[in-house]
């Protein structure tokens, strides 16, 4: 099993780059609003707790599964501490079911001026609709780069298989070819 964390900040390209991983190798995508946006809908709110519940079932059902592997797209807060908790106990999920689980991180990165863009395609408003709300969402996304560091320091992440990639003149199909070349995947 294989689980590839594709991180970085709010409309670097996470789940389009995945969608494309996706089509070229044998991972499945699993992106963080594929539990956020159906609680929302749901709750009318942001909740926590619902959304963490359904991914851990997620999590173990899929390192439970055989299948080749799942990426998983999220965004990592550097200097917070449970978001580096939180990484180690996704890990643990799929040690426990499958201890031949070989992770792989990958850090997209682009300026904010590029992700403010990319913040209203078509795409990212499809498979988000709570991004539809763009003045809203723009704002999020300016104030989550003030209040936390979402892009890592050189050599801060301490893993083997880890590739930090500036997409920001990269299409996602050509960032996810070189993610698949660098990995082999």
């Amino acid at each position: 099993m294989k689980l590839v964390f594709l991180i970085g900040n709010a409309a670097v390209g996470k789940m389009t780059v995945g969608q494309e991983l996706m089509k070229i190798t044998p991972l499945r995508l699993f992106h963080n609003h594929m539990t956020i946006e159906p609680v929302l809908e749901i709750f009318g709110t942001y909740h926590k707790e619902t959304i963490t519940r359904l991914r851990e079932v997620i999590f173990e059902e899929f390192a439970s599964s055989g299948l080749y592997g799942l990426i998983f797209t999220f965004q990592w807060a550097f200097d917070d501490p449970a978001d580096w908790e939180y990484v180690e106990h996704i890990k643990t999920i799929f040690r426990e079911r499958d201890p031949k689980t070989e992770f792989y991180y990958v850090e997209l990165v682009a300026p904010q001026e590029i992700r403010l863009q990319r913040n209203a395609t078509e795409n990212r408003l499809k498979h988000k609709a709570s991004k539809n709300y763009l003045d809203w969402s723009n704002r999020k996304l300016i104030e989550d780069d003030r209040n936390y560091r979402l892009e890592s320091f050189d050599g801060e992440l301490p893993f083997e298989n880890y590739l930090k990639i500036d997409n920001s003149h990269l299409s996602p199909d050509i960032a996810a070819q070189k993610i698949k070349a660098y990995f082999h995947l």
